[in-house]
């Protein structure tokens, strides 16, 4: 018989030591390790013959094994599991029969009691220690690297310990399914072996891969063991606490434990646990959410997966949940909502709701359509994102559809990115799933709309008809009402006195038949007081009017009034309904008009319903179309946003828009195309994804149907196309067939189109050339192999020539070689054709017979075909020439006839010979044309040329050099090495190429310098030669002759100047600014001089310049290839252009300029000068737009302080009160730092007197109000110093200031000592009015006074200018150098005076 004693389950191992008190367990000694297997040998032969109970005896050598675990054999472990497994298992297969057993004794039982109070002990210890060291090993296994990790398992061990898990934990809730609460006292099972077992789930559970794959059976093992403890041994309570007790420290356990607890939920029956845990949370605090974020992070994923799971059961404690939504914690928010909405989709889902549960899921959408209104972004977000989900699982009422796009059409302006993007996917959504029509065009909605309208209406006024024909008899009403009636009016006679007072309800202008209308409704509705009332005032009124005028002096009043009223109800009823529109005419003869019959009212009933639901989903349908409509605009604005994920979902939703048939989508789809050059791989490939979806894979039956469909789609995108939209469209046909995406069917129906071989219009013909050309640049052989065949079919000689087939046909053929300079690794020689080829002998033709025929489109032909000439042929200038001179000859010969003409005519006046004017501007031309081909192929083509030759002859010399000879020179192996050699040899082709241009193109005999006196005239002449077209061609021949040589350019520029700021035409004005934004980058030192013109056509009157002169400052400035100086205010005032398009090209100038180091830092001095000027800046709103957008690119600390400091120096050379409030709104507009605040504090007497300005003082709270907001509590206090100054200074000037210091003991800094300055007035950029204005310039590298007068200058204004401040911060080197500074100095003069007050 086994000792009589009880063991006690310690809270630690080291208890057991411990004597305690009587008959309780001790150990009585921890034995050596190198006893162990001996002593475990012992207990198993002990368990052959004594069963479970050998644990009585031997628990002191599982003690010791577990004591030594960290040093025993991996073995005698393993040996110790297997056997404590085998012991627990015969225990719960031994203890049913014992718990049946009605004849145990007292000690018996409690032998068993101890035996499984051991065993149970022993093996969950033993699994903790297994759980403790796996958790080590794979924190070391992270550090080595995760292969061969369960190898190393394996070598620790001797087994893999995660198969093992399982087995010991349905060995576990196989015991507790057992009834052993018999073994104890009172069958009350004690608490410390319910926390032994559970205890130990949970350590299970804190391992974090207990989420991974691969351990779920673990997982559904600890569910079913704590799922046992719950439902027989009242573990609810410990459970609940324990849950969020994890839910707060480990993040992997959410979804874990939302499996679990919808698991005892369901299949133990367990609910109330979700409302203990729910309720847990609820009650959290909001303070202690805030500080501890893990916690809430772990409730909020918890709440969201457990409504996935059990959005049924979670529902009833919905209420203990809402308090968080008012609550600062967005966690929580976003988790209450997504419960919500999973309630929307699992629970309150289907028409078939009752009211009750159809309130509460409208609820439920009024909160969360509330919510996409919140505070925070993330739950903004989220809201949108559990509505995508709604609108696609179709869950979303009807009703609510309207409400819910005008939600997200309102997102799309919202300032966070992820809210904008889920806004758009959330529209895409709606337009996937809205159950209107597949095809949503309000245009074509609307017919449908109007008429179904119109038809109701009809039946509506049908019904109207069949119902009045079914009132009551006006008799039987009037006998209905009359008690009533009759008793009213006894007590308005009887008490006058009590009489409300009624406003005036006879107008003056209504008539006595109105009046009694008005009496008739008031009796219809049972108003009886006031028909009474009324009917008294009409009978003073109308006394001469029937029936107010018949009255018999023998009646009594009261009978008097009621047979008036009856008069008035029943007899004139039908006149007084008719003008009321409340009866129908006729209604007397009711009795004798058929009623109508119950089942075809029925009918009638049924088909008006019918019908108003008709007209209210087209109502809908058309809402929604126009909603969409609406925010293809606001999207089409993001297609260029700096996100990458939003752009790409501006893509994918004008995509969806597209399919769907919204007019608008076409705009949104060409928007997208120079998205194509994008530098974002991702972008680029969205937008060639789209244009697969949309034009690759077309509806069609056949090959050939399919083939129809692509090319009239392509097709429709170039009608009206630019040339920038062209050149994209190109760009991905080019990929397309380069990755044999096209079809051969596409190429030869193309073919057959050019060709006429299928019935075609001339522009279907002419875009099916366009769209080979595109084609060739990814295969040049699909129009290389049929080179003849497009010649045959474009340039063709016929009458009238179709210029604009011809010219598409010119651009289709130069795709079939590389237009790039060729490099000089290329072995073979460029691909030309021979002179002689028909290609150049039509285009000499048609270009010369083109040129005496008055057609517009000639000259865009012969631009392009003077290109192809010298892009593919041998000796190109050759047949220019011969263009030119056959051109010449037939101006010539045109000037002869005229001149023969004048001599027979006998007025004097007409013997100067007139040229047509078209003549004259296609011949300067096609000289304008061929000056610059000739140049391009110059310093391309020949130069390209001359260095593959150098190059092949350096190779071959090399190669026929002795060995002896390579080695004998070790100078010019070095030379050779570093690339000195080649260098020079291109510097040699560079001057003989120069050389060229300046010398020879335009002087002596040249075919060209026989048209510069001609141009030179007309442009000289614009009273001469006024036609716009004349003029315009002219200014841009001079250009492209400017390009030429550098000699003729800088004669000329004087002349290209004047016309560009003087000349009456807008296109003369714009072609000049592009032909001297292309001369500064060719001859930028004779240009330089001469920026401040390029400048001022940034004010232009005309847009089309504007719009130009952006384009081209932007292109010069970025590039560097103009100096940015003061002027690029001028820049800066285009953001606020009328026309949206400048005002976007603007913003995307100072965007690009941003990423130029500190470049708008250095000129927001400039910019704030110069556009606060009284004399030449732009007005006060105006100014704050501006700023504000260009302020936004302050982002470093160092600048912004920089620019605090010296925005408060400025105050004191500021002259007006608008220059005060001007900077005042500069500094507010900045992302103030505490030591900006510093800065402020430090300069505070430069502003301190110009606080008296309401603006300025608002503008200086609106900063320290920013800077307060993320301040810290120190900080707050120094913020509180300044605010209060502020408001000292504001409320008495600087004498409050004073008093404000005498009261804090005069603790603040003296103001530093301020020396005055004196600065030269700018004088504003405009337009010069008078020849001298463009006089040449004097090159600046000739003026040697400038760096000492800049010198002098900047020492006078060290507290005004701002570049010349921070030489020594680090952060700020990218200051202007002296040669980069402006000239002139900023207008802001210091003010000859200063203001004291008394």
């Amino acid at each position: 018989m086994p000792p009589q004693y009880e063991f006690h389950l310690p809270l630690s191992p080291e208890e057991l030591l411990k004597s305690g008190g009587v008959n309780q367990y001790v150990v009585q000694e921890v034995l050596s390790i190198k006893h162990l297997p001996s002593q475990l040998r012992a207990f198993q032969a002990a368990f052959r013959t004594q069963g479970p109970l050998a644990m009585l005896e031997h628990f002191d050598t599982i003690y010791s094994i577990l004591h030594h675990f960290r040093s025993i054999d991996p073995g005698l472990k393993e040996d110790t599991l297997e056997f404590l497994i085998k012991v627990v298992s015969r225990h719960s297969q031994e203890l049913p029969a014992i718990l049946d057993d009605a004849t145990l004794s007292v000690s018996d039982r409690n032998a068993h009691l101890n035996a499984l109070k051991m065993n149970c002990y022993a093996l969950i210890r033993l699994l903790e220690s297994f759980e403790t060291m796996t958790s080590q090993k794979s924190l070391i296994d992270l550090d080595m690297g995760g292969k061969g990790k369960k190898a190393r398992t394996k070598a620790t061990h001797g087994f893999d310990w995660e198969e093992e898990r399982q087995p010991v934990l349905q060995l576990l809730t196989q015991l507790l399914q057992l009834d052993i609460r018999h073994l104890w006292n009172h069958s009350v099972i004690e608490e410390e072996f319910v926390s032994l077992v559970t205890g130990c789930c949970y350590r299970l559970l804190e391992n974090p891969t207990i989420s991974h794959q691969k351990n779920r059976p673990t997982r559904e093992a600890i569910t079913h063991l704590l799922g046992v403890a719950l439902t027989r041994y009242n573990h609810m309570l410990s459970a609940t606490v324990k849950i969020i007790q994890m839910l707060q420290h480990f993040e992997h356990l959410p979804s874990v434990l939302a499996a679990a607890v919808s698991l005892w939920a369901t299949n133990d029956g367990m609910k109330s646990i979700v409302g203990e845990i729910v309720r847990e949370i609820g009650q959290k605090c909001p303070q202690e959410l805030s500080r501890d974020t893990a916690g809430a992070k772990g409730f909020a994923a918890f709440l969201t997966d457990l409504a996935e799971q059990v959005p049924a059961i979670l529902m009833s404690s919905m209420c203990i949940l809402l308090d968080h939504l008012d609550r600062e914690n967005y966690m929580m928010r976003n988790a209450v909502l997504a419960a919500m909405a999973e309630m929307v989709l699992q629970v309150l889902n289907g028409d078939q709701l009752e009211e009750a549960a159809r309130e509460t899921r409208d609820q439920f959408l009024d909160t969360l359509q509330a919510h996409g209104h919140d505070v925070n972004s993330f739950v903004r977000s989220r809201v949108l994102q559990l509505f995508i989900r709604i609108v696609q699982q179709k869950a979303l009422p009807l009703t609510r559809f309207q409400a819910v796009v005008d939600l997200a059409v309102g997102r799309l302006a919202d300032k966070s990115v992820l809210v904008c993007k889920n806004a758009i996917q959330l529209l895409a959504s709606f337009l996937a799933n809205n159950p209107f029509s597949c095809k949503l065009s309000d245009t074509d909605l609307a017919g449908p709309l109007q008429k179904e309208i119109q038809k109701l209406q009809e039946m509506r006024a049908q019904r109207r008809t069949a119902a009045a024909s079914a009132v009551l008899d006006p008799e039987e009403e009037w006998e209905a009402m009359q008690p009533e009636l009759k008793s009213t009016l006894q007590q308005l006679l009887k008490h006058p006195q009590e009489e409300e007072v009624m406003p005036q309800q006879i107008a003056e202008t209504e008539t006595a038949e109105e009046v009694k209308g008005h009496i008739r409704q008031l009796l219809v509705k049972a108003s009886y007081k006031q028909a009474i009332i009324l009917t008294q005032e009409a009978t003073s009124h109308f006394q001469e009017s029937e029936p107010f005028s018949h009255t018999d002096p023998g009646e009594s009043e009261e009978i008097r009034f009621l047979n008036l009223l009856g008069i008035i109800f029943k007899g004139p009823a039908a006149s007084t309904q008719g003008s009321h529109g409340n009866m129908v005419p006729g209604q007397t003869d009711r009795k004798d008009t058929p009623s109508v019959s119950e089942p075809e009212g029925s009918c009638r009933n049924d088909e008006l319903v019918k019908q108003e639901m008709l007209v209210q989903y087209l109502q809908d349908a058309y809402s929604f179309s126009q909603k969409i409509s609406e925010a293809i605009g606001i999207i089409s604005k993001m297609m260029y946003e700096n996100t990458t994920t939003v752009v790409q979902e501006v893509i994918e939703f004008f995509v969806m828009v597209f399919q769907f048939g919204v007019p608008q989508a076409l705009f949104g789809v060409r928007r997208m195309l120079p998205l194509i050059w994008s530098k974002e791989p991702g972008v680029r490939e969205a937008v060639l994804n789209a244009y697969r979806q949309l034009y690759l894979n077309p509806k069609g039956d056949s090959a050939r149907a399919k083939a129809q469909a692509l090319i009239q789609n392509l097709s429709l995108l170039l009608v009206d196309s630019s040339v920038g939209t062209i050149q994209c469209l190109e760009e991905i046909l080019c990929e397309f067939v380069q990755k044999n995406e096209l079809k051969p069917a596409v190429t030869q129906l193309l073919w057959e189109q050019a060709t006429e071989k299928v019935p075609c219009s001339p522009l279907e013909r002419c875009s099916s050339v366009m769209l080979l050309g595109m084609m060739a640049r990814g295969k040049p052989e699909i129009v290389g192999s049929n080179l003849d065949t497009l010649v045959s079919v474009g340039l063709a000689e016929k009458f009238p020539q179709d210029y604009r087939l011809a010219q598409q046909v010119c651009l289709a053929i130069a795709n079939i070689s590389d237009r790039r300079k060729p490099s000089l690794g290329k072995r073979h020689p460029p691909f030309r054709l021979p002179q002689e080829h028909r290609l150049f002998e039509r285009l000499r033709e048609m270009v010369i017979k083109g040129f005496a025929h008055p057609d517009p489109l000639w000259i865009p032909f012969k631009e392009v075909a003077v290109a192809l000439t010298y892009q593919l042929a041998e000796g190109p200038e050759v047949i220019c020439a011969q263009m030119l001179q056959g051109c010449a000859k037939q101006a010539l010969e045109k000037l002869e006839e005229k001149k023969e003409k004048g001599a027979t005519q006998e007025d004097p006046k007409e013997t100067v010979p007139m040229l047509p004017t078209f003549l004259l501007m296609n011949l300067l031309s096609l000289a304008g044309d061929v000056a610059l081909q000739q140049l391009v192929h110059l310093e391309q083509a020949v130069s390209g040329e001359l260095g593959r030759r150098r190059v092949l002859r350096e190779e071959q010399e090399h190669k026929t050099k002795d060995p002896k000879e390579k080695n004998t020179s070790s100078d010019t192996a070095m030379e050779e090495e570093l690339g000195l050699v080649g260098a020079t040899a291109d510097d040699t082709e560079a001057e003989l190429i120069r050389g060229i241009c300046e010398m020879e193109l335009l002087e002596g005999k040249q075919v060209l310098a026989a048209f510069v006196p001609l141009l030179l005239k007309v442009c000289n002449s614009p009273g001469l030669y006024s036609n716009p077209d004349l003029s315009a061609a002219a200014s841009l021949a001079l250009g492209k002759f400017c390009m030429v040589s550098s000699p003729f350019c800088d004669s000329q520029l004087r002349l290209l100047f004047t016309m560009l700021e003087k000349s009456s035409l807008p296109t003369v004005r714009s072609n000049l600014m592009v032909a001297t934004g292309d001369l500064a980058i060719r001859f930028p030192n004779l240009v330089d001089p001469w920026t401040p013109h390029l400048y001022a056509r940034l004010r232009d009157p005309a847009q089309q310049v504007r719009k130009t002169a952006g384009l081209v400052m932007t292109h010069l400035i970025l590039k560097d290839m103009v100096k940015v100086k003061g002027q690029v205010s001028e820049m800066a005032v285009l953001l606020i252009d009328p026309v949206p398009q400048i005002a976007a090209l603007a913003k995307n100038f100072f965007n690009e300029l941003s990423h130029k180091g500190n470049a708008i830092y250095n000129l927001l001095p400039d910019i704030i000068s110069r556009l606060s000027d009284p004399e030449g800046g732009v007005e006060e709103e105006p100014f704050h737009t501006i700023m504000r957008q260009l302020l936004s690119y302050i982002t470093k600390d160092k600048q912004t302080e920089s620019l605090v400091e010296k925005l408060c120096q400025r105050f004191r050379t500021a002259r007006t009160e608008r220059q005060y409030r001007d900077l005042a709104y500069c500094v507010s507009q900045l992302p103030l730092t505490e030591r900006g605040l510093r800065k402020m504090f430090d300069n505070f007497d430069c502003f301190g007197d110009k606080l008296t300005d309401e603006s300025v003082f608002n503008a200086f709270l609106s900063a320290v109000g920013k800077l307060r907001r993320g301040a810290k509590p120190e900080g707050k206090a120094v913020i509180d110093e300044f605010e209060q100054k502020l408001r000292a200074c504001h409320t008495r000037g600087m004498d409050g200031l004073e008093e404000l210091e005498t009261g804090q003991g005069g603790s603040q800094k003296t103001p530093s000592a301020k020396k005055p300055s004196t600065v030269s007035k700018q004088q504003p950029l405009t337009s010069g009015t008078s020849d001298s204005d463009f006089v040449t310039p004097e090159p600046r590298r000739t003026t040697r006074r400038l760096p000492n007068t800049h010198q002098r200058t900047s020492k006078k204004k060290v507290k005004v200018v701002f570049s010349s401040d921070e030489s020594s911060e680090e952060d700020l080197s990218a200051e202007m150098t002296e040669d980069e500074t402006p000239k002139k100095t900023t207008p802001i003069r210091r003010a000859s005076y200063r203001r004291h007050r008394s």
